[in-house]
């Protein structure tokens, strides 16, 4: 897997307590999640950080979803190591009381909460979100890690107004993590995080997925198969439909054709990249949340970004 020269990398925000889940809007400013604080942040176009709505547990993936409403996918909440300037989430926390996908009012940082089960199944670690054009979204379910025992992951889709909530694909053995669509929005494509693993299905409609048969665990088809020790966050799809995935362990953005073939690979400037983003003039910018080290950065992408159902 050949590594490419790295195009130069620009800090926008330091001092961030895990951030993942970046939306760029159009007057330059990301809006991410820090985790470990339960907030949703802003961070502007000169670095600086204001608190956007407090969410609580553990606010995870971030989405523009209908009304300007940004929709929000809640883990409930990790507990956390910190040690020579890292940060890392390594179980449940001990207040965790389930997941929730939440929806902010940026005007007035109002939270409020759309889903907490699935038929009566609760969630347990919503991750990643993203919106379709049938009136909902797709999200993956990471599940919850504890000592001794860990939930399987799960992929759902829900009505974006509160009204309906289907479980699509189970289980993702090493938890479903990145989640995005094609452009012409007939492919679902979810990261494994544990595995490396990336898969796709065919979508059917609001909630149905076309599976393939056993032994597929969900009914998905292998994309790609990461090779080496690498462990699959979030991912963001271009404009030409190339998958870029964050890459943990070997510290990574991956860009992955629809074929599974890699097709490039930029290295960051530490092991845990876990959301990636596009925004800017054409949507050539990249931005990259570096979460143990809690930063922002932006680089210039060789492709436009896929611009999004309500960016």
């Amino acid at each position: 897997m050949a590594e490419e020269n790295n195009p130069p990398l620009r800090v926008l925000a330091e001092g961030l307590r895990f951030p993942e889940g970046p939306v760029w809007m159009p007057d330059g400013s990301v809006l991410l999640v820090e985790i470990a604080a339960g907030v949703v942040s802003r961070i502007g176009p000169d670095g600086r950080r204001s608190v956007a709505a407090r969410t609580g547990g553990g606010p995870n993936g971030l989405a523009m979803g209908p009304g300007g409403k940004l929709y929000v996918c809640n883990n409930g909440g990790f507990d956390w190591t910190e040690a020579e300037g890292l940060l890392r989430p390594h179980s449940q926390a001990k207040s965790y009381a389930g997941g929730s996908i939440q929806r902010v009012d940026l005007a007035t940082g109002a939270v409020e909460t759309l889903y907490t089960e699935c038929d009566g199944v609760k969630l347990r670690g919503p991750n990643d979100i993203v919106f379709d054009n049938e009136g909902g979204f797709w999200f993956s379910d990471l599940g919850k890690v504890r000592p001794r025992d860990r939930d399987h992951g799960a992929v759902f889709w829900a009505a974006a107004d509160g009204s309906r909530i289907v479980e699509a694909a189970l289980p993702v053995p090493g938890g479903a993590n990145g989640i995005g669509l094609s452009p012409d929005g007939k492919v679902l494509y979810a990261a494994e995080t544990e595995t490396g693993r990336l898969w796709a299905w065919e979508i059917e409609g609001p909630g149905r997925l076309r599976k393939q048969p056993w032994p597929s665990p969900h009914g998905g088809r292998l994309i790609c198969q990461f090779p080496g020790f690498r462990r699959l966050d979030s991912l963001a799809v271009t404009a030409a439909g190339n998958i870029c995935v964050a890459t943990l362990v070997s510290g990574e953005i991956t860009t992955v054709a629809p074929s599974g073939e890699i097709l490039r690979v930029v290295k960051m400037p530490e092991l845990m990249p876990t959301n990636i983003c596009f925004g800017g003039p054409e949507l050539r910018t990249a931005y990259v949340t570096l979460s143990t080290t809690g930063k922002l950065v932006e680089l210039p992408w060789d492709e436009p970004g896929l611009r999004l159902a309500h960016d």
